[in-house]
């Protein structure tokens, strides 16, 4: 087996199926490595559904509060908290992560649409970098003309 404490190889679970899922569920989760794809977790159905149940209980209580404060103002307050970066973001840019965020995390919870939260926060974490960069910021501003060729759109 593998020498880290909280995961095996590919090759572990196939060779020792048994002892690896007696190991995954004394541990709760346990990681899966391997080394032509991604690593993946092997953990015990009941644990992954109390882990949607959490996250679809969290993500409620967000969409509740925006919908009884519009103004949001408790989870704006909290997001320098969790993301410093917004400092580089208007207020309005603020409140458009939020909102933005909390709808993602609904999805993540209610659609298992797990990737959006992840590119919310990484489009607004995008425009932060580009704003802290006075330079940059300055340069995306400037009005383009021409044509860029064509796009790909990925599915």
């Amino acid at each position: 087996m593998s020498t880290t404490a909280d995961a095996v190889t590919f090759s572990d679970l196939s060779r020792n199926p048994k002892s690896v899922a007696e190991r995954a569920s004394r541990l709760g989760r346990l990681r899966v490595t391997h080394r032509d794809a991604p690593d993946f977790y092997l953990t015990a159905a009941d644990r992954e559904e109390q882990r949607d149940e959490t996250l679809t209980t969290a993500s409620r209580i967000f969409l509740a509060l925006m919908k009884h404060d519009p103004s949001a103002r408790a989870l704006l307050l909290a997001m320098p908290d969790v993301f410093p970066w917004v400092r580089h973001l208007s207020t309005e840019e603020v409140r458009a992560f939020t909102v933005e965020l909390i709808d993602a995390l609904s999805d993540a919870a209610e659609l298992d649409l797990d990737t959006n939260a992840q590119e919310v926060i990484t489009g607004w974490r995008a425009t932060a970098r580009i704003k802290a960069d006075r330079a940059q910021y300055e340069e995306a501003r400037r009005p383009t003309s021409g044509d860029f060729g064509s796009v790909e759109v990925t599915p």
